[in-house]
């Protein structure tokens, strides 16, 4: 995290700062040892002023989307409990989703290392929606770790101190004369009781509160800090891992969706549901809100239905809309930039980022059996209480007559902050009266799913004697739909911000946007147009197109001036972790280095999720090297070369999974700067599935991608990665390009003006030839 904020921490000698509030402890009365921890006291950290022209503080410098996550989850902690067995393992059931991020390895490693156990006898879930947890069941803004490592270390180092009391009870020896190593206690005289032995010897009868314990010291951590594999690789590779999809439910049939040419296009009528029903393997038809479900013997049945049917559609919330009408649109919303002040010079420069779609490789799912008297729903989900609470309301049933499991998810972006298949899946089975395994068409999730907004970014910075004296961003964008349970922990929180009460959208931006630069005067504002598109929160957010903007704008101040974009960037970063990153990446991927023409490097630094991190790519934009014969490969542009340098704010708990994220971050980033964005036409997006959609393709992976870890800033907070990847090599990558190209690139992704190099797929199931008409409809 960046140098200038400091984390004045209470706690036990020895170990480093536990953060924001000190944790108390609590015994859950329970068969089997049961420990939780709650919060205590809040202060505030101290902001010194650092460097001779700073630029004011902005309110992300202050306190962050992390911050405000973290305070929202912790007032509930001490309802989240890890439990001893009587087989020696430890259990945990973690109220987030997991959906390829790697966090219930990093936690279990937690547990693991403050209890001395083997990683292998944590065993971790994915806890069921629990409303009583208020806002600590969301799964965002990168904050998993954040908010929960000082919870669940404190946790984990209570249960421990209670085994050993109880061994130290049965042995009749002092607690101080026992040690603990691989789930077993030793005694002075040699005597041994494992874990198990203990369980119910530690338990407790009755609630109490316990003083937090004294925390292993870093320098004794064996599993922590050291690079470790997923604790459910082997499951991955051999096919046992449960996805949604694979959740077998009695008589839960595949379900599909019919959806309209529009999106969110309300079906009227299914003028031919008698044929439909008579086609080979469908079992059920029903009208829901989205479209017409049906239920078959096999998923190609359903789409065969699908194809079939003749549906009356009512109009949809952005029908006619266009890449050219947002557009205007947002150039129309965006806010006036203030002069510059007299005397000095002015860049400016607007920038354009098509919209994009979320794009994991599970398509959108979830299995719903819904009764009389109760529901059971299975999804991945990453806000599972809103989920519950949405489909409650739904079906008409109290809360606590629904129950909300949270399978793995096979990726999300930020796709499954929405419950839309499990709402979908609920609604089908109540009315059909029979469960259903419920999935999106691979087209659905591309033209009917969540994608990232489009919008704009203008910049306007001033500069003068060697100095720059302002710098203004205004953000305009398709509004950005927080509806999913994000929106309310904001509300409940946003009075902390420097200034007071936002709007969800406006004060989201202001805890994660800030600028690394001391650029004098710096505002940053964000705009939003009232178009009801299906946004979500992509990965990162904000940040990608945010920070692209800016960096190109620094390439162009550093020109400008005369000077060397690293050393232009040195000169005006705020902070010395800052500079130490930069150098980083320009040492490793050998900054200045001979290139010929047509080939660039770029470099970018950003500071979020309590993390300091620097980019430097290498960019190919000759078209005779990619070959011509690849059927999805756009000649080029193609990032070649990639290096990332990341200070994990202060710990990095698995260097194995923080540098994949990172890599993740690198290739969403290559696909958000040069190729891949969706073409809105009359309403709908025109892609329609991974051949036409151009995620990073292998052909644009980069040959040589260096992840480089950083010691740990002991003045930081423990951070989070599964975003950090994003908006650096985003904006290194729009740099390289740039100079590769010899101007600024002001269109993003780089491709999205070229012709389409493909055939839509038809908006609409074709009408079949004879429908049926004057007949009773059975829906």
């Amino acid at each position: 995290m960046p140098a200038h904020r400091h984390s004045t921490a209470l706690a036990e000698p020895g170990t480093r700062d536990m953060g924001r509030r000190r944790f108390l402890g609590y015994l859950i009365a329970a068969p089997t040892l049961a420990v939780a921890v709650g919060a205590g006291i809040e202060f505030l950290d101290e902001v010194p002023a650092h460097a001779a022209v700073p630029s004011p503080p902005e309110p992300s410098d202050l306190y962050d989307l992390s911050d405000a996550l973290t305070d929202a989850a912790r007032p509930t902690a001490n309802l989240i409990s890890i439990v001893v067995n009587e087989d020696g393992s430890v259990s945990f059931a973690v109220p987030r989703a997991e959906c390829g991020q790697g966090m219930t390895t990093a936690l279990a490693m937690v547990i693991a290392e403050e209890m001395d156990l083997p990683l292998d006898k944590v065993n971790m879930t994915l806890a069921d929606a629990r409303p009583e947890l208020l806002f600590n069941q969301l799964t965002g803004g990168s904050n998993t770790i954040h908010a929960m490592y000082t919870p669940v270390r404190v946790a984990a180092a209570i249960a421990k101190g209670k085994l050993l009391d109880a061994a130290a009870a049965i042995m009749q020896e002092q607690a101080a004369q026992l040690t603990s190593r691989e789930g077993l206690i030793t005694g002075p005289a040699g005597q041994v009781l494992g874990y198990g032995d203990l369980a119910k010897a530690a338990a407790v009868t009755k609630s109490v509160q316990v003083a937090a314990p004294v925390l292993k010291p870093e320098s004794q951590f064996r599993i922590v800090g050291k690079p470790t594999g997923r604790i459910d690789a082997l499951d991955i590779v051999t096919g046992r891992k449960r996805f949604a999809m694979d959740i077998e439910v009695p008589d839960a049939k595949p379900t599909m969706v019919c959806r309209a040419p529009t999106i969110n296009g309300t079906p009227k009528k299914l003028k031919n549901a008698f044929d439909v029903m008579a086609m080979p393997g469908v079992l059920d038809l029903a009208i829901i809100a989205t479209g017409v479900a049906v239920r078959a013997e096999t998923f190609g049945q359903c789409m065969d239905a699908i194809r079939a049917m003749d549906v009356t559609w009512g109009p949809g919330t952005v029908d006619g809309e266009s890449d050219e009408t947002v557009i205007a649109k947002l150039k129309a919303a965006t806010l006036p930039l203030a002069p510059a002040a007299p005397g000095t010079k002015v860049i400016d420069t607007e920038f354009t980022f098509a919209f994009a779609s979320s794009s994991p490789l599970e398509t959108n799912c979830a299995v719903a059996d819904v009764r009389e008297d109760r529901a059971e729903i299975w999804g991945s989900l990453k806000v599972p209480i809103t989920a519950l609470q949405e489909i409650a309301l739904m079906l008409g049933m109290p809360q606590s007559a629904v129950t909300v499991h949270v399978a793995q998810g096979g990726g999300s972006f930020g796709r499954h902050l929405f419950p839309d298949a499990a709402k979908e899946a609920a609604e089908a089975s109540q009315k059909m009266g029979k469960p259903v395994k419920l999935m999106w068409h691979r087209t659905d999730d591309f033209r009917q799913g969540r994608t990232h907004p489009m919008c704009t970014s203008t910049i306007r910075t001033a500069y003068a004697g060697g100095n720059v004296v302002s710098f203004q961003q205004n953000h305009t964008s398709v509004q950005t739909d927080f509806s999913h349970g994000l929106g309310e922990i904001i509300t409940a929180t946003a009075a902390k911000l420097p200034g007071g009460n936002y709007s969800l959208a406006q004060s989201i931006f202001l805890l994660t946007q800030n600028t690394p630069y001391n650029f004098g005067v710096a505002t940053q504002l964000l705009n939003e147009i009232d178009l009801k598109f299906n946004t979500g929160s992509m990965r990162n957010v904000y940040s990608p197109n945010v920070r692209c903007a800016q960096e190109l704008v620094v390439d162009q101040l550093a020109a400008a001036m005369g000077q060397d974009p690293v050393e232009f960037r040195r000169a005006f970063l705020k902070t010395d972790l800052q500079r130490s990153v930069l150098d980083k990446a320009a040492e490793v991927g050998e900054w200045g280095r001979s290139l010929p023409d047509g080939v660039a490097q770029g470099i970018a630094v950003h500071c979020e999720y309590k993390n300091t991190m620097a980019a430097l790519v290498e960019v190919d934009t000759r078209p005779d090297t990619v070959n011509r014969e690849i059927k999805d490969a756009m000649t080029g542009p193609r990032v070649t070369r990639a290096t990332y340098v990341i200070v994990p704010g202060s710990l990095c708990i698995n260097p194995t999974g923080l540098e994949a994220m990172m890599m993740g971050g690198l290739m969403d980033a290559t696909s958000m700067a040069l190729t891949g964005s969706l073409h809105m036409k009359d309403g709908m997006p025109l892609e329609g599935s991974w051949d036409n959609y151009f995620y990073t393709r292998q052909w644009n992976t980069p040959p040589k991608l260096e992840v480089v870890i950083m010691p740990p800033d002991p003045s930081g907070e423990v951070g989070g990665g599964g975003e950090a990847g994003v908006a650096a090599s985003m904006g290194a990558i729009a740099c390289a390009y740039s100079r590769a190209v010899g101007k600024t690139q002001t269109f993003f992704p780089v491709n999205h003006n070229d012709p389409l190099r493909f055939e839509p797929y038809p908006l609409v199931p074709p009408i079949p030839e004879s429908p049926t008409d004057g007949l009773t409809n059975p829906l």
